[in-house]
């Protein structure tokens, strides 16, 4: 036998075997990691065993293969986030944003829901055992009192839209996500320097890590008329920035970047049994990166000050519950990015907010209304007529036919469900 093909037929097999053992070790490494990212996400088990006991009462889903994801901020400042201030050993839903991705994976609509918005709650069982009676109430005031479950079901009760998932992530997790992705670009229109969000920033486009970026969209105080809505507004372009971050190329298809936003993501999420494994977490992830940047909108609910404490907003009708609707049947929700180009007026800083104490931040209870109060905004002169001077009589969305919302909500909603909004396309200073 030739000695040199004996030798390279021994070659071959060590080759071979090396191979396996390379990919064996490979395989070990991918599973590791994937486990570990699996491990890493929190099941809240609790919420979904008290949302089955009212699954007779909540709203039935309309639009099959739609998906509505209920995504809320926790303000907890248990843990690491006790930096951050104190509370008395409480939470609360320090943003909530109802995510709609359509059934063809095609468009999603974010609807921001203000925590001053006052709404009905339901009965809900506490933390102690104890089930509170259906009250009148600023919306955060569901999650202190019944957690996640209260506050889904909340916002089904508000909008008839049945929730599928939910997601819940505080401070510190935020802050590890926008790391993650190498900080986000933002506009900055004009200095910051606050010493209680521990942000100082110049004006322009500014990359935020997450420290920064956890400051930029919670200041209040010191940026524009102190309002919830003015911060809501940044909320939603900060998260437009953050999902055309996350979208590029330079993170999903770097595999040196995408581990750790992996990890901090699944690390700082609390989700319903139904997200709670990483190829379920991926596949919602999936469904939201295909649509494309420009069709990810972002609009708050329609709303105005409330009748009874201008600190305070309710629904705008009927133009909240034409957008509830299209959210229901998985109809297009179109926004307009341009302030000027709509066609409600802006409102002025002492037509949104009053200049009062906010009790929310202040620590105290949720606010409850006055007696007989709607906080829909449907009873009487539900656009505030005498206070901003638009609404009349019983026009609910305050403008005559074109149904557009004033008042505080700057956006409203025309016949064509138009409302002033941003995408995840419009990040960036204009011009820059």
């Amino acid at each position: 036998m030739n000695i040199a093909h004996v030798l390279r037929r021994h070659w071959v097999r060590w080759a071979a075997f090396g191979l396996a053992v390379v990919l064996l070790a490979l395989t070990a490494v991918v599973w590791g990691f994937y486990r570990k990212l699996d491990r890493n996400i929190t099941e809240d088990t609790s919420a979904a065993a008290e949302l089955r006991k009212y699954d007779r009462e909540r709203p039935s889903s309309v639009a099959k293969g739609a998906q509505n994801i209920l995504l809320i901020g926790s303000d907890s400042r248990a843990g690491k986030n006790k930096e951050y201030g104190r509370d008395g050993g409480t939470q609360r839903s320090d943003t909530t944003i109802l995510l709609h991705v359509s059934r063809d994976r095609k468009r999603a609509t974010a609807v921001s829901v203000p925590r001053d918005l006052m709404v009905t709650i339901p009965s809900c069982r506490g933390a102690d055992g104890k089930r509170g009676n259906e009250r009148l109430a600023q919306f955060n005031w569901a999650f202190e009192s019944g957690g996640t479950a209260c506050t889904v079901r909340t916002v089904e009760k508000m909008t008839n839209v049945r929730i599928d998932h939910y997601v819940v992530v505080d401070f510190e997790g935020f802050k590890k996500m926008v790391d993650a992705v190498g900080g986000v670009k933002v506009c900055v229109e004009r200095p910051i320097d606050d010493k209680d969000a521990h942000l100082k920033l110049a004006a322009g486009d500014q990359k935020l890590d997450g420290e920064e970026a956890l400051g930029y969209v919670r200041v209040r105080k010191t940026l524009g008329d102190g309002s919830d809505t003015d911060r809501i507004d940044r909320q939603q372009k900060f998260l437009a920035a953050l999902v055309s971050k996350m979208s590029g190329g330079d993170v999903l298809y770097n595999p040196g970047k995408l581990y750790p936003v992996l990890d901090a993501a699944t690390s700082a999420l609390t989700t319903d049994p139904g997200l709670a494994s990483l190829r379920d977490l991926y596949g919602m992830v999936r469904d939201v990166r295909s649509v494309p940047t420009k069709d990810v909108r972002f609009l708050t609910v329609p709303r105005e000050a409330y009748a009874a404490d201008p600190n305070r907003d309710q629904l705008v009708q009927p133009a909240a519950e034409r957008l509830f609707a299209q959210l229901r049947n998985d109809s297009p929700v179109r926004v307009d990015p341009d302030p000027s180009a709509s066609a409600s007026p802006a409102p002025s800083a002492s037509a949104r907010v009053s200049g009062k104490p906010d009790r929310t931040e202040a620590g105290g209870e949720g606010a409850e209304a006055a007696p007989g109060r709607d906080p829909a905004g449907t009873g009487g002169d539900a656009a505030g007529t005498g206070r901003d001077g638009v609404g009349t009589g019983r026009d609910a969305a305050g403008t005559g036919r074109d149904g557009v919302g004033t008042g505080r909500d700057a956006a409203g909603a025309g016949n064509g469900g138009h409302y002033r909004g941003t995408t995840a396309a419009d990040a960036g200073c204009s011009g820059a």
